[in-house]
């Protein structure tokens, strides 16, 4: 295999390198079929990202070495990446700021590749071509099953907050994590910051004490164990989520995949919802993006909190 390779992607100019490297040791997955998968994944993920400051999650040995989250952006980044100045109080390294990428083409996707960032996480909020950071246009829960619970608990989980959800007016739509839960959201108009959080926070708390056997909404870990925590705390403008089309850093090349109401409701055995980047690849040339519904939504439900 050809190890470094000079590109044209669009209009930019790319120099690929270590393409034979195994990222993903246990299936022999490389990084050149990490650059095809976001390369062919492109048409749907770009706009799921679109505005929105992106933390890469990086792994220059692949899956099995050691890894770093990044946000800002580096050094030797092309001049034509579009990046974002956005504040960060509360950073755990004491900065004021972080200049963030923003991937809104698929040069920058496919350089980012390069760069062995499996892992793209984005906020529940956008940045306007001004760079003037947009109040939250979605909300997000983050279904976490403790073991040993798995992704069916969640998937039991994940109906009752869909009928919560729809009584409220709202859209809801999900995905797999990628690793061993579910991440349900719904587009929404807010008039703060933190009315996802209020919202999200509110409603885990009412599931968790009609179902107190099957859902919690704290954080502590002695209370999680065989029941199905409700991240309410995903919401928090400060923190990000795994996107869709994501790959994620398993065994398999698994990926953060939308899925529809139906499997969710018909999912029975732990592996039912798992999707590699092939299988990733195949779905959405069957059944198109099922988390399309969240891309420009002109009048999103008003988020009753």
């Amino acid at each position: 295999m050809v190890e470094r390779l000079a590109v044209r992607v669009g209009e930019r100019r790319l120099r690929l390198t270590n393409l034979g490297k195994v990222l993903y040791p246990g299936v022999g997955f490389t990084k050149a079929e990490v650059i095809d998968y976001y390369t062919r994944i492109a048409p749907v993920l770009l706009p799921h990202v679109a505005g929105r400051p992106l933390t890469v999650r990086r792994f220059p040995d692949g899956v099995s070495g050691s890894s770093f989250f990044e946000k800002n952006v580096p050094s030797h980044a092309p001049g034509w990446v579009r990046t974002v100045r956005v504040a960060t109080p509360g950073s755990s390294r004491g900065a004021e700021f972080a200049e963030f990428v923003v991937v809104e083409e698929l040069a920058t996707l496919v350089w980012l590749a390069n760069l062995a960032a499996l892992e793209l996480h984005v906020p529940q909020w956008v940045v306007g071509g001004d760079g003037v950071r947009r109040l939250p246009d979605l909300v997000v829960f983050d279904l976490d099953p403790g073991p040993p619970a798995t992704v069916v608990e969640c998937c039991r989980v994940a109906e009752r907050l869909r009928g919560v959800l729809v009584a409220d007016g709202l859209s809801p739509v999900v995905k797999t994590s990628g690793s061993k839960g579910l991440q349900v959201y719904a587009a929404v108009r807010v008039s703060s910051a933190g009315d996802p959080s209020v919202y999200a926070k509110a409603v885990a708390r009412r599931l968790a004490r009609e179902w107190p056997d099957r859902v919690v909404w704290s954080m502590a870990k002695a209370v999680r164990s065989g029941r199905v925590l409700i991240d309410w705390s995903q919401n928090n403008p400060a923190k990000t989520t795994v996107a869709p089309y994501s790959l994620r850093a398993r065994e398999v090349p698994s990926v953060s995949t939308p899925v529809s109401w139906e499997e969710v409701v018909g999912c029975r055995e732990p592996g039912g919802l798992v999707f590699t980047a092939d299988e990733v690849r195949a779905r959405v040339a069957r059944v198109g993006d099922l988390f399309g519904g969240l891309v420009g939504v002109v009048d999103p439900a008003p988020l009753p909190v």
